[in-house]
C-alpha cells in the first residue's frame, strides 16, 4: 500500500465532537508545523468518564472540556506522554475533578547524553509531570462501563503509550501514528529502533480505528501502520545512499532529502536523519568519530 496522508480535518474549536459511541474528541487550539491543528483530546464514557491527552496548559481549552464533561463525574485522566502540548493540562483538569492521573511514567530520555551533547528538546517536554498512577505494558484500568488497556509504544519518547478502548476495536495512539504526517523520531527523547518495534506491535494488533493525538482517524490501521514502516525504511535508504555518496554530516543529509520539506521543518529533520543515524551505527551499518550527534561526522562502516 502507497502512505497517504489525509490532511482533511475540521477540528471544530471550542466544541466535542462525537466521533464513535461514548467518545468524543476535543481539539486545543494550538496549531502549528508540529501539531497541525492541534492536539486531541478525547473524553470516554457516558456517565462517570475518563481524558485521555488533557493537552496544552491553556484555559480556553480546560474550559471546553469540563463544557463537554458537563458536570459527569472523571475517575481517570490518562496521558500518552510528556510532550508540552499533551500533559501539562492534567494537573488543573485533576484540581477540577479529582480523577487519578495514569501514564507510562515521568519524562526521561531514550538513552543517556553524550558528553558534551545538550538536548535540543528540553523546550517541549513537561519535566514536572508525574503520575498518580504508572502504567505497565498490557495493564487493564476498568471504569464505569469501559475498560482501558495500556500499549506501551515507545518511539516518538521513551515514555510513550497507546490506549486501548477494550472490546471495540478502536486505539488512541497518540503521536505513534498519524494520520496526516509521520511521526517525528528525535534522540534524545526518542529512538528509532525502538519507534519500529512499536509499529511492529501495533502491526499485530487487530486493531480497527485510530484515533490519534492529532489530526482525523486513521480507518485502516494495518495497512497504514504497514505504510509507515516502509516510508521509514525507505528514509534509511536514503540516508544510506547519502552517507555513501560522501554526505558526512546531518545538516548536508537534510538539505539533500528534504529539499521539497517547509524549511522551519529543517531542525526536526535533521533530529530524525540523526535517530536513523543511531539506528544505523548500533547495527554496524554506519561509522561515526565519536556516539552518533547531530554535528558529528559520519562515513559509511568498513
Amino acid at each position: 500500500m502507497a502512505l497517504k496522508f489525509d490532511t482533511s480535518f475540521d477540528p471544530n474549536y471550542g466544541r466535542g465532537v462525537n466521533v464513535a459511541p461514548d467518545v468524543q474528541r476535543v481539539t486545543a487550539r494550538n496549531p502549528s508545523p508540529f501539531t497541525f491543528y492541534g492536539t486531541n483530546s478525547y473524553i470516554v464514557g457516558h456517565e462517570t468518564l475518563a481524558v485521555i491527552d488533557p493537552g496544552p496548559d491553556d484555559d480556553a481549552h480546560l474550559r471546553t472540556l469540563l463544557d463537554v464533561i458537563a458536570g459527569r463525574p472523571v475517575s481517570h485522566i490518562f496521558v500518552s506522554h510528556t510532550h508540552r502540548d499533551h500533559s501539562p493540562l492534567a494537573a488543573r483538569l485533576k484540581e477540577r475533578t479529582g480523577a487519578t492521573v495514569l501514564a507510562e511514567g515521568p519524562h526521561r530520555p531514550a538513552r543517556p547524553l553524550h558528553i558534551g551533547e545538550t538536548n535540543a528538546l528540553d523546550a517541549s517536554a513537561d519535566i514536572a509531570f508525574l503520575p498518580d498512577v504508572a502504567l505497565p505494558d498490557d495493564a487493564v484500568v476498568a471504569g464505569d462501563g469501559w475498560a482501558i488497556r495500556t500499549v506501551l509504544t515507545p518511539g516518538h519518547t521513551a515514555n510513550h503509550a497507546a490506549f486501548a478502548l477494550e472490546g471495540t476495536g478502536i486505539l488512541f495512539s497518540a503521536d505513534h501514528v498519524m494520520g496526516w504526517a509521520t511521526s517525528i523520531v528525535a534522540p534524545p527523547d526518542g529512538a528509532m529502533a525502538d519507534y519500529m518495534a512499536s509499529l511492529d506491535k501495533l502491526i499485530g494488533r487487530d486493531d480497527h480505528l485510530l484515533l490519534p493525538g492529532h489530526g482525523g482517524p486513521v480507518t485502516a490501521p494495518r495497512s497504514f501502520t504497514r505504510g509507515l514502516k516502509t516510508h521509514r525504511k525507505m528514509r534509511e535508504r536514503a540516508i544510506l545512499e547519502r552517507v555513501r555518496a560522501g554526505n558526512r554530516t546531518v545538516p548536508d543529509m537534510v538539505k539533500a532529502i528534504y529539499r521539497d520539506t517547509d524549511p522551519r521543518l529543517h531542525g526536526a529533520a535533521g533530529l530524525s536523519v540523526l535517530a536513523h543515524l543511531e539506528d544505523l551505527v548500533a547495527r554496524g551499518m554506519v561509522s561515526t568519530d565519536a556516539g552518533p550527534a547531530i554535528d558529528g561526522i559520519f562515513t559509511p562502516a568498513r
